[in-house]
């Protein structure tokens, strides 16, 4: 509390007499009018000097208007009516009204009154009033559930469960595209900046209401929930609004190019270090969103964008199918799919990973001290868009792939129950929970993810293709169809990337190719293909480890190749087949086989330990058809089809070698 001492010692002011009438104030009774002529008839004098007046520190809590007026301890109870009494007669007899709203007569005499201020000079100089002090907000000290579920994987909550992450993400400056922000908020003052772009479109309908607290109320919600000071996941980041959305959330994709060449302008402008773009909105597949946001993602910006609230396939709309974009879909409290009556959380290959979505509590429009509760993969990306902030201010040199990789790595692995989508999609939409990297994270280990294509055409001559971000490499390759008929897969480069083609088979539905795409520093790789068909591929050179093979045969059903490690590194492959390996150089890496076969299941997993990441995935089929394999985070998994004989399941596993540890082989 502060002491204000301008109510100390204040004069009372002569003022002209007024007429009170009892239908001019019904509440007040006889005793109030022979108060208000005593009044003004002899005034009152106080033996101590004025009471204090008392405020709360935190200007954003304090409650103008309403007053605890506490007597003097020892004061006997009865003074509290009476002290009522005389306040509400000085403030009528000046014409003004007070409502009583409590009583206290416990620990503190006293009460509680909602009144003007103009009244405090004369509340100061009652007798037996020991002080004033103005109602101020008080709020909950246990973080909401997303921000608790954000920190829980890794011990990042408190003891007492209060919100504390590695740090406050002030070293990153976020762009938020939305609609308008009320920037006097407590959540978010003096952590927004209102830019002067602009761009939206008219709003429908003739009749719109375009109050300030329903044209802030998204935005203000989505400042709140990157930066807010008691709801933000990264409470230190600046962010900067730029204008896109109208008063009903409503946009342009023309307006939204226009933003982010706003940004792009502002950012080469004023140089920083770790930028984070965030686009809580949704539109219709656009080919030029998306190479805006690629552009963006290419100068070294990470572009964080909602998956849609569509109950749909992510890869149907922008930004959301942009792969350099990290798209989020929403989970609720029980990490589960977000619903929303008919519609929920989007979801698909193009999805990164699920974040908090539901039941969200943040800064509400409606008052500059106001919270409420929203749900949607908007705010799902805020939560996104927070933790970047706080993985690009531990460390500013990180690329906006690295920032994925560091999500995905420390996210939580398959909490999501998919028993509500399709069998594709279920397939290939990622079974990950955000969650906040713990203090000690580190850029110095090797991070892979699997990136999925879409399904190929159902011919024998169609193919998919999956691809790699800029900055990572693609350390394997495989193909995938659930039922198992299809020709292998085979490695391209063009202009220096790798691509992973599938290859569909005859009376196949279709086949997705599966890119196994890492991240490290110093980390180059190279293909080397089989010289003839059915000959081994090998790597060249004592430096470069196998890290991956392919397979491509004509044959209806493809003979398998699998990786071999000892004096010669080699994918071995059958007749007829032939093989790409993948060859990878990184300081100190070092990579090992597991194998895990089994004759009488059909499914095997073959899983890296701790401390090792999964570059590949291999199956060797003893005579099956294999349906997979398939990466899932550490783990791979073979499954042969029913009734078949079994299946191996062979994995690679690398890593870099902490420099105090001699090489080893996991186990």
């Amino acid at each position: 509390m502060r002491r204000t001492s301008g109510w100390i010692g204040w004069a009372l002011c002569l003022c002209a007499s007024l007429t009170v009438s009892a239908q001019e104030h019904p509440e007040d009774d006889e005793i109030i009018l022979d108060l208000i002529r005593e009044d003004g008839a002899q005034p009152e004098t106080r033996a101590e000097p004025a009471a204090e007046f008392l405020r709360c520190n935190k200007a954003a809590w304090q409650m103008p208007g309403q007053y605890l007026v506490i007597l003097h301890q020892g004061t006997h109870e009865s003074h509290v009516p009476r002290t009522i009494r005389r306040l509400r007669a000085k403030a009528a007899r000046r014409g003004y009204l007070l409502e009583v709203l409590q009583t206290y007569s416990g620990a503190l005499h006293g009460f509680l009154v909602k009144m003007s201020s103009d009244v405090l000079h004369l509340a100061v100089k009652l007798p037996h009033v020991h002080y004033i002090e103005e109602d101020s907000s008080i709020f909950a000290q246990s973080a909401p559930w997303n921000l608790q579920r954000l920190l829980q994987p890794h011990g990042g909550a408190s003891e007492n469960g209060t919100y504390w992450p590695p740090n406050d993400g002030g070293k990153a400056e976020v762009y938020l595209m939305d609609g308008s922000v009320q920037s006097s908020h407590r959540e978010v003052e003096g952590r927004v900046l209102i830019t002067d772009f602009n761009n939206v479109p008219e709003e429908d309908g003739v009749r719109v209401h375009r109050q300030a607290s329903q044209c802030e109320s998204h935005g203000t919600h989505m400042a709140g929930v990157v930066s807010g000071s008691d709801s933000g996941v990264a409470r230190g980041a600046g962010v900067n609004l730029v204008r896109v959305l109208n008063c009903q959330g409503k946009g342009t994709v023309s307006g939204a190019l226009a933003g982010m060449e706003y940004i792009r302008a502002a950012v080469l402008a004023r140089p920083v270090d770790a930028v984070v773009v965030l686009l809580p909105f949704i539109g219709g597949f656009s080919r030029s969103l998306n190479a805006a946001c690629r552009d963006m993602v290419a100068n070294g910006a990470v572009v964080i964008a909602a998956a849609g609230n569509y109950r749909d396939d992510a890869c149907l709309y922008s930004p959301a199918s942009e792969p350099e974009v990290i798209t989020v879909g929403a989970v609720n409290s029980a990490d589960q799919l977000m619903s929303q009556g008919a519609g929920g959380t989007n979801f698909g290959r193009c999805v990164d990973l699920f974040a908090p979505g539901d039941d969200i509590v943040s800064a509400s429009s409606d008052c500059s001290t106001c919270f409420t509760s929203r749900s949607g993969t908007s705010q799902a990306a805020a939560h996104a868009a927070g933790i970047a902030a706080v993985i690009l201010s531990s460390n500013q040199n990180m690329s906006p792939v690295q920032v994925l990789q560091i999500m995905l790595h420390y996210s939580i692995s398959n909490t999501i129950n998919f028993l509500s989508l399709s069998d594709t999609h279920r397939l290939i939409t990622p079974n990950l929970v955000a969650a906040m990297p713990p203090d000690n994270s580190t850029d110095g280990e090797l991070l892979c993810r699997s990136v999925w294509s879409e399904r190929s055409g159902v011919t024998a001559t169609d193919r998919a293709i999956s691809g790699c971000r800029v900055g990572e490499q693609m350390m394997s390759c495989h193909s995938f169809t659930p039922d198992g008929v299809h020709m292998g897969e085979t490695i391209t480069v063009t202009s220096g990337q790798m691509e992973c083609v599938a290859h569909n088979g005859p009376g196949s539905k279709g086949v997705y190719a599966v890119a196994r795409c890492c991240v490290i520093g110093g980390l180059q790789c190279q293909v080397h293909a089989s010289p003839e068909p059915g000959q081994d591929a090998k790597c060249v050179g004592p430096q470069h480890h196998l890290t991956g093979c392919t397979s491509w045969s004509t044959a209806e059903i493809r003979s398998d190749s699998h990786p071999h490690h000892g004096d010669q590194k080699k994918c071995v492959v059958g007749d007829g087949v032939t093989s790409h390996a993948v060859c990878c150089h990184a300081p100190s890496l070092e990579c090992h086989l597991l194998e895990n076969i089994s004759s009488d299941k059909d499914q095997v997993e073959v899983s890296c330990p701790s401390g090792w990441t999964l570059t590949d995935c291999s199956a060797v089929s003893q005579g099956s058809v294999v349906l997979g394999p398939v990466a899932r985070g550490n783990s791979c998994r073979v499954r042969s089809a029913t009734g078949a004989d079994g299946a191996a399941g062979i994995a690679v596993c690398c890593r870099v070698r902490p420099p105090e540890q001699p090489a080893s082989a996991p186990h």
